[in-house]
């Protein structure tokens, strides 16, 4: 490793890598790294500064306390999380590739679970399935141990028109919905209209939205 190296020629800081000349630095190390690494040590960095970069994740939470709960629970929490993140995807034209299932035990150890799309999505029904799936797959452990805590993060995202086209087979009704539930919602409030799990039921604390990150 560089940094090994480094380190058997007595160079321990960036101030000493910076004191020698290029081209001992890139006979040590060779031509590329030396020369990229003697650059940052004297503070200059050729790369050009990328403006337009997007955030490549956004994530919520919900904290549940100590106390058991059933499946039925999870699932309305975690649709609650999916529901958000897919709308919130959708007013920014986002699409995403990889749902991550981020949960903390009863012991307070933490475990993320994930998987990725062929092609990026905001689809609602879609985000929730694959989420749905990660949460079935890690419950026999959290029958063992208990949780305090589900989160959902959506990442490798992209632009939404990047997405190429879709083969016309069953997804153009459930796009319609999704952008018919968005307008009822932007309309009259994010409590007008839920789905029928939650009839009835107390929404709890409002699942804080994670800073997105790059």
């Amino acid at each position: 490793m560089t940094a090994e190296k480094l380190h058997r020629l007595g160079i321990h800081s960036v101030g000493q890598l910076a004191e020698l000349e290029a081209a001992t630095a890139e006979r040590l190390l060779g031509k590329a790294t030396g020369a990229h690494l003697h650059a940052l040590a004297r503070l200059r960095d050729p790369r050009p500064v990328d403006t337009t970069r997007r955030r490549g994740s956004i994530g919520s939470q919900r904290a549940l306390g100590n106390h058991p709960r059933k499946a039925e629970e999870l699932d309305l929490f975690l649709t609650q999380i999916v529901d958000r993140l897919a709308r919130r995807l959708r007013e920014r034209d986002r699409v995403c590739r990889t749902v991550v299932l981020r949960l903390r035990y009863g012991d307070y150890a933490k475990a993320t679970r994930s998987r990725t799309f062929r092609f990026a999505t905001d689809r609602t029904a879609l985000l929730l399935e694959v989420a749905r799936g990660l949460l079935a797959a890690a419950q026999p452990e959290i029958e063992q141990r208990g949780i305090t805590l589900i989160g959902v993060s959506l990442s490798q995202l992209g632009r939404a028109d990047s997405v190429p086209p879709e083969l016309p087979i069953d997804w153009e009704d459930g796009s319609r919905l999704d952008g018919v539930l968005d307008a009822v919602r932007d309309r009259f409030g994010t409590a007008s209209v839920a789905r029928a799990a939650q009839l009835g039921r107390d929404p709890g604390w409002s699942t804080p939205l994670l800073p997105e990150h790059e």
